[in-house]
């Protein structure tokens, strides 16, 4: 049987320019961050097939590079923490962008990483708009805190006018995502699934539906990692540590903390799961990531056998 190709690109992506190196080749080069620097990027590929390009995320600077790519590469995305460490075990101390690109090429290599699934152009667009909502809702409070301590008369109006255009742009952004979820007949059904369970209001389903797109494809272990709420162990010879949790999507962590506190109390499933934990000695925070997890290991069920909850009967 012919052996596929393992052609390996890796990329470190900054502002202005894309660090690229061939791990076939050993050839390394520089191009700019824009259009003709991506077109150039894909003229220097050539033809040949490619197994992988890999990459970090790099706040805002790697988006355009999915957006260009996403269709036309197989792209694999990595834990910039995870990619650092695989340098430093090759023995690799010192940091470059040609480095970076370097050894995330050598990465994809070595542990065979396969491409990602190419995310819809409309899970994209929600991404956006989620960001852009938690930076609003941060504002928010951040007004709303300076209003409460001032006392000179023209700031607290400029305060709360502030104050007013952001709640306008919240409700604007709302709609928006609402409009784009609807359009889709698929992410509707699971927005309709998840916004069934009691603890789960719409705004949390839209960013559960938005930040976990594989919901109702993964097992209760997959589906908890990716959010972040699965407890490793941290032992050692006789000494034994404390469980913590680490990782994961931090904005899908952050969208079930407060759905859990209402679960809490409306959820009589969930509810009766944290007493139970507070009754057996845990600490509160610990028993809430544990509503957490169970809120969205209890959605993923759901969306994957396509029924909205139901309380359970007697």
């Amino acid at each position: 049987m012919e052996k596929m190709t393992d052609h390996t690109i890796g990329v470190d992506i900054s502002k202005s320019h894309l660090d690229v190196f061939d791990a076939e080749r050993g050839a390394a080069t520089r191009f700019d961050t824009s259009t003709s620097g991506f077109r150039a990027f894909e003229e220097w590929l050539g033809k040949a097939p490619i197994a992988r390009v890999v990459y970090e995320p790099t706040g805002p600077y790697h988006r355009a590079f999915e957006e260009r790519f996403c269709d036309r590469l197989p792209l694999v995305k990595v834990n910039p923490l995870q990619a650092r460490r695989f340098a430093e075990a090759c023995g690799t101390r010192a940091k470059t962008d040609a480095l970076d690109a370097q050894g995330l090429a050598r990465m994809g290599v070595a542990l065979e990483l396969e491409p990602d699934t190419p995310v819809a152009k409309t899970t994209r667009v929600l991404k956006d708009l989620q960001v852009a909502r938690t930076a609003l809702i941060k504002d928010r409070t951040r007004l709303k805190n300076r209003a409460y301590v001032q006392t000179n008369t023209v700031l607290k109006r400029q305060t709360k006018a502030r104050l007013a255009l952001v709640e306008k742009h919240i409700a604007e952004l709302d709609r928006e995502i609402d409009a784009l979820i609807q359009a889709d007949k698929t992410t509707a059904r699971r927005r309709e699934i998840v916004t069934s369970i009691p603890g789960l209001g719409s705004v949390a389903s839209a960013a559960i539906v938005t930040y976990l797109p594989e919901i109702g494809t993964l097992d209760r272990r997959q589906v908890g990692s990716l959010a972040g709420v699965v407890p490793y162990n941290r032992d050692s010879g006789q000494w034994k540590g404390r469980s913590f949790i680490c990782g994961g999507r931090k904005p899908l962590r952050d969208a079930l903390y407060m759905p859990a506190l209402v679960a809490m109390r409306y959820n009589p499933d969930l509810k009766a799961k944290y007493d139970a934990l507070r009754a057996a000695g845990k600490p509160a925070k610990v028993a809430i990531v544990a509503i957490m997890r169970k809120l969205i290991e209890t959605a993923n069920a759901l969306v994957k056998a396509d029924r909205v909850w139901t309380p359970k009967t007697a």
